[in-house]
């Protein structure tokens, strides 16, 4: 069955990417950050859902904030295909190391980012795209984490996190210019 919410949703991200003159690519990811979870929307409904962590210092597009950027974006680059499941990756490229993956909900001292990264760029100018709120300027990434026992609540610095088996498996079903809209 259809699910007529996602369907709607899905039309709505399309139609916004079209006035700001940008081209619809299936699938599209839907981030809801009250609900802490990401969709993969195509125009008869759901494809995947995921449980995502988003910034613990909330939502905004500021430089330097260290919150989540809100709006229309799309996949800029794709970053670490082939890599382990929990490879841990250093300014956007690997360090040979495996996490030691944390699944406490009690926060490690460690903010790392692994085994996938889908770097986004902002399409909204004055929103998330231009000077001091350029999403593709503050390293906003969908990416895995070490802390994956904080999935489904607030505790990023800004990115989108995933557990790592979901990173990569959203990675696989998505292509570079894919549109993602942040709510």
């Amino acid at each position: 069955m259809v699910n007529r919410r996602t369907t709607a949703q899905y039309l709505s991200i399309c139609e916004l990417a079209q006035s700001l003159g940008s081209s619809t690519k299936l699938p599209l990811i839907f981030i809801d950050i009250k609900q802490q979870c990401l969709q993969l929307l195509s125009p008869l409904g759901e494809i995947a859902a995921y449980s995502v962590s988003t910034s613990r210092f909330g939502t905004g597009c500021e430089q330097n904030s260290y919150k989540t950027p809100l709006g229309l974006h799309s996949i800029a680059e794709k970053l670490g295909a082939g890599a382990e499941s929990g490879e841990v990756f250093q300014s956007r490229v690997s360090n040979g190391t495996i996490a030691s993956i944390n699944h406490s909900t009690i926060p490690s001292d460690k903010d790392l980012i692994c085994s996938r990264i889908l770097w986004l760029r902002g399409l909204v100018p004055g929103l998330n795209a231009e000077k001091n709120c350029d999403s593709y300027a503050r390293y906003i990434y969908i990416h895995g984490t070490s802390e994956e026992g904080m999935i489904g609540k607030p505790a990023s610095i800004g990115c989108i996190r995933m557990r790592n088996q979901d990173v990569i498996n959203l990675f696989n079903q998505v292509n570079v210019n894919t549109l993602v809209y942040i709510e």
